[in-house]
């Protein structure tokens, strides 16, 4: 079943987009009643909706229409949720999306593993129509706000803003929009030393499913992007039992 099947949740905006532009976020979920309730949510607060009830075809219809945000519940039929956030990360032109997961799922170890994988946010089931509008929302505005015209050259690292674009040794480096935000608060700020807390104030958007391990996280990965040595880090320094630096290069 492909998105195109499906344009009944969202006619009203469907036919809104050839006057003005809404972003675009794709919805998988697998149970129909609650597909319905959150394209009628997004729709009614000013977004347009496309509703997959699997994995299949997504990365398809993403590449020739590319949503802001692609909403996933985990336990879809095909690829689960946490394989399609990563095929997403994977795929150059899709890699910059948000993710946001919206799942039955709760322990601390499924919130952790799908932000390793890219994920922006976790929503859990039994949920609030308004506040995953509001998650939405906060998602996409603190994106637009965080973009700026200057671009950052430190090191081997190039980092401009206003197209969110990282590029290490003058080739560019897929990054999540969470990580490429917390790499450019930390070196606008170099060689400050932020705690983690101060780190999700500033970077996550608020009522967030994470806890300080999650910037934990973010810096393992960032690491790994841009690390000659991602043991021995040139860049984000770990300052032990405070939180991380940016060390800029002399």
């Amino acid at each position: 079943m492909t998105a195109s099947s499906h344009t009944g949740f969202n006619v009203g905006a469907a036919q809104s987009e050839t006057w003005a532009p809404k972003p675009l976020i794709y919805v998988v979920e697998d149970e129909t009643d609650i597909a319905r309730l959150i394209c009628f949510h997004l729709d009614s607060n000013g977004y347009a909706t496309r509703w997959f009830p699997g994995s299949a075809d997504v990365i398809d219809q993403a590449s020739k229409e590319q949503p802001a945000l692609f909403l996933l519940d985990i336990m879809i039929p095909g690829s689960d949720g946490l394989d399609l956030c990563r095929q997403i990360r994977l795929h150059q032109p899709l890699s910059g999306a948000h993710i946001i997961f919206l799942t039955a799922k709760t322990s601390e170890g499924d919130r952790v593993r799908g932000l390793e994988l890219g994920g922006d946010d976790y929503v859990t089931k039994p949920f609030s129509p308004r506040e995953l509008v509001a998650r939405v929302r906060a998602v996409l505005r603190r994106s637009r706000e965080s973009g700026r015209k200057e671009v950052l050259l430190m090191g081997t690292l190039e980092i401009d803003a206003s197209s969110m674009i990282l590029k290490v040794n003058g080739k560019i480096v897929p990054t999540t929009t969470r990580e490429f935000r917390l790499l450019e608060y930390l070196a606008r700020r170099g060689s400050r030393v932020f705690t983690r807390d101060q780190l999700l104030d500033a970077v996550w958007s608020e009522g967030s499913f994470v806890t300080p391990r999650s910037v934990d996280v973010y810096v393992r990965r960032l690491r790994e992007k841009i690390e000659p040595d991602a043991e021995n880090p040139t860049y984000l320094k770990t300052v032990r039992g405070i939180g991380y630096r940016f060390d800029v290069p002399r």
